[in-house]
């Protein structure tokens, strides 16, 4: 299966012909090929979406383009099950977590649908002969660079919000994981969104998506990824004065007091570090446990880790393989030498009898009692590797929360109403779930942090602000 790009409303190959190709990360496998973009492709894009922004798409009212989001979020609606399966084989993950993806990039046109004609300026009062007041107009063409782990979620926060805002937009999928996006671009043209309006080249990061960040013919840039290529992507807008949206990971803590419900606790707490495989920039990838209990609790998490399968997508099983060998030999490296730095396995997961040979599997770890300032418990490893580190008091857990260069989500477990709220105003995190984790996804909610997780807000109302640009008009008219 040969793939190609998706510019003005049609299937293009690249200018230079080249092609990259698609593994399956279950068996290894090469099974599609996608069109190698390059400079050139990605400036017909950009063109594309520039005579688009400048078309009849710029005339539609609110309620209009409102109603065209809902048709587009009917039309994946009806393609779920397709969608889910493509975003299943191209990534490695469990179908039935492609299918809460599939669900989700639903519910993010319909919430951004819904939220067009709500948009609003407004008015400032400046005396009896001036009547001022504010427009929220589109920035134009934005620029949106989708990683591999959820490209049906994250295509879906970032370029539905940047349609309902008005913009039109280029988009360049990670190399290991284009398939669905390229789909969803042919169902949202059957569902009316006009030519142009949406633009998807595939390629490789240095060569496609280097030359997205740095075209100047661009508004705005969404990226999400490593902090590293992040840095990239801002200096290249800079030189072009560009804003950015960056989202670029996490090593999000857990933090469970003695007082907690541990059987609410254990399964969240599992879930947040084996869904997709630890490959979620959200990914709860540590848990700091209160003292009096992380015997206690560290024995149910590794009676729980024991009994995890992981295996091909197609099995459906509790965790999937990683996105390729590359990471794969990465995730692997942070285990090599536990020995040496006196690092406990407390529990593993298993293989599947059934896996195939070739894919790239990494069964789910415990460590415990991981120094604070271990690279385990620092950094990003992007996989299903758990750190299980002990605190005394509540500063305590808040100093070890807030001790690494990240700050994107939190997850608190107490029964105590004020210590929840007292948490919750400490740690230094975009999100703070307490007594749960992810709130189902929350569509609604601001989702983003600061420092190494990154600059800006998507998802909710808020990523709308960010996409549109502030007017103001004052007229003076005469006095009666």
């Amino acid at each position: 299966m040969e793939c190609r790009n998706w510019i003005d409303g049609q299937q293009l190959g690249a200018e230079g012909g080249g092609l990259l190709p698609v593994i399956d990360p279950s068996t290894g496998e090469t099974f599609a090929r996608l069109a190698q973009s390059s400079e050139v492709d990605i400036d017909w894009a950009v063109q594309a979406a520039r005579r688009a922004s400048q078309g009849p798409w710029s005339r539609l009212s609110a309620a209009q383009r409102s109603q065209l989001l809902l048709r587009c979020a009917r039309t994946l609606a009806d393609a779920r099950e397709e969608l889910a399966r493509l975003e299943s084989r191209d990534t490695g993950k469990p179908l039935r977590q492609a299918q809460s993806d599939a669900a989700a990039i639903v519910r993010y046109f319909e919430f951004y649908a819904g939220a067009v004609d709500k948009l609003h300026g407004q008015t400032i009062p400046l005396g009896w002969e001036m009547t001022a007041f504010t427009l929220r107009e589109p920035l134009g063409v934005t620029a949106h660079i989708i990683p591999w782990n959820y490209p049906l979620q994250i295509f879906g926060r970032s370029v539905a919000a940047s349609l309902a805002a008005g913009n039109t937009c280029v988009v360049k999928p990670a190399e290991d994981a284009s398939l669905s996006l390229l789909r969803v671009a042919e169902l949202l043209h059957e569902a009316g969104l006009p030519a142009g309006v949406l633009n998807i080249c595939t390629g490789l990061g240095k060569e496609a998506g280097q030359a997205l960040a740095a075209h100047t013919d661009i508004n705005h840039i969404s990226f999400t990824g490593s902090p590293d290529t992040g840095r990239q992507v801002a200096l290249q807008a800079a030189q072009n004065f560009v804003p950015v949206t960056l989202e670029l990971g996490g090593k999000s803590p857990q933090i469970v007091f003695s007082d907690a419900d541990l059987d609410a606790a254990l399964p969240v707490v599992v879930n947040a570090i084996v869904q997709n495989a630890g490959q979620t920039c959200s990914a709860g990838s540590r848990v700091l446990i209160q003292r009096a209990i992380y015997g206690d609790f560290t024995e149910r998490l590794a009676e729980a880790f024991k009994a995890l399968l992981t295996g091909a997508a197609s099995d459906n099983l509790d965790c999937g393989p990683l996105i390729s060998a590359q990471q794969q030999a990465r995730v692997r490296s942070y285990l090599e030498n536990l020995d040496q730095d006196g690092i406990v396995v407390l529990a593993k997961g298993k293989l599947d009898s059934k896996a195939p040979a070739g894919g790239f599997y990494q069964v789910p770890v415990l460590l415990d009692h991981v120094p604070v300032n271990h690279r385990l418990a620092q950094e990003e490893i992007f996989g299903p590797v758990l750190v299980a580190q002990p605190f005394g008091t509540e500063q305590e857990a808040i100093d070890m929360a807030n001790g690494t260069p990240y700050s994107l989500v939190a997850g608190v477990w107490t029964r105590d109403g004020a210590r929840q709220v007292r948490m919750a105003r400490q740690l230094r995190a975009g999100q703070v779930f307490v007594n749960n984790y992810g709130a189902a996804g929350g569509v609604e909610l601001p989702f983003g942090g600061t420092g190494q997780s990154g600059i800006g807000r998507e998802k909710g109302f808020e990523a709308l602000y960010a996409l549109t640009s502030l007017k103001t008009v004052a007229l003076r008219h005469a006095a009666s």
